[in-house]
């Protein structure tokens, strides 16, 4: 086990370099000059404009810039500052993920009991009443975009029947946080479902699952330990990775309930141009990714004793 882990951890040192230099790579390679867009249409004197880059370092070269920059996240945890205010990459960050990272949480939290919940009613009653209507809700809920499904929600709770505010305040309550959750993960919730109903169809006619009944074990122990521990192998494969989600595609949703959150930076950051502020916040994203991928795969022998890491 100790070998496996050091060794993902050295395979996570070139995938996080390549992801983010792709990043990096791809945001300062956006049309637009973000020094010159701080004066807007008055515009500025070329030597002024130079004067900034070269004190922001972005008269370097592509790679040299990715050097200093990383170098300063690996030393220093320093994000840089924003073009535009000067203010520190790490007081952004700090504002925004506490945020996102709540609402990630009560979505994540949503999809795994209501998700996993539908898809083992749909698995135990696999061709029944139940399990097609699960499968119809979880089929409409996947062909309705999230956009839609926020404006829905609001227009029925809100405004129609006034038990939740349109906007979240700034103080960003628990409360107020329920409904973008459930929007958030909404999606999420019927693959999780499906994805769960499925496994559970298919390990139901397995050879172990006949053997199991035949020694005459409890339903409960049928049900609660062969059964569930090898179908959720799929289920915590895709939950794993969906975390990441959760906190990097929360943009639609933070705007239409006002949530000052990563979505918001992220969106502003593209418009702005501000790429010390996008890498940072993509570059957080990737440790999670890397983190929870680790994780699952561990997880993987807790499930399933006959899986071992040599």
């Amino acid at each position: 086990m100790g070998r496996y882990v050091a060794r993902r951890l050295l395979q996570m040192i070139p995938v996080f370099l390549g992801t983010t230099l792709l990043i990096f790579l791809m945001v300062y390679s956006l049309p637009g000059d973000p020094v010159a867009g701080l004066f807007g249409d008055k515009g500025a004197d070329p030597a002024t404009i130079a004067k900034i880059k070269h004190e922001l370092g972005l008269d370097q070269n592509i790679f040299k810039q990715y050097w200093d920059y990383m170098s300063g996240i690996v030393l220093h945890f320093d994000f840089g500052t924003q073009i535009r205010n000067g203010r520190p990459v790490t007081d952004v960050l700090g504002d925004a993920f506490p945020v996102t990272l709540q609402l990630a949480v009560l979505a994540f939290a949503f999809e795994i009991v209501f998700g996993v919940g539908l898809g083992i009613i749909g698995g135990l009653k696999a061709g029944r009443l139940a399990d097609n209507a699960i499968l119809i809700f979880t089929l409409l809920i996947i062909s309705v975009p999230v956009f839609v499904l926020g404006f829905i929600i609001k227009m029925v709770f809100a405004f129609q029947l006034g038990w939740i505010e349109p906007n979240v305040s700034n103080e960003q309550r628990f409360a107020e946080l329920i409904a973008p959750a459930i929007v958030l993960g909404g999606l999420s919730l019927a693959y999780v479902a499906r994805l769960t109903r499925t496994s559970m169809a298919e390990n139901l006619r397995a050879d172990y699952m006949r053997t199991a009944i035949a020694k005459g074990l409890p339903k409960r122990r049928v049900i609660g330990v062969h059964l569930m521990r090898n179908s959720m192998i799929p289920v915590i494969t895709y939950l794993g990775t969906d975390i990441g989600a959760l906190m990097g595609g929360a943009v639609v949703t933070e705007g239409l309930f006002n949530i000052k959150g990563v979505g918001g930076v992220i969106y502003e950051s593209i418009s702005r141009r501000e790429g010390s502020t996008l890498v940072g916040l993509v570059t957080i994203l990737v440790i999670v990714y890397l983190v929870t991928s680790l994780l699952i795969d561990l997880l993987y022998a807790v499930l399933d004793p006959r899986i071992r890491y040599a």
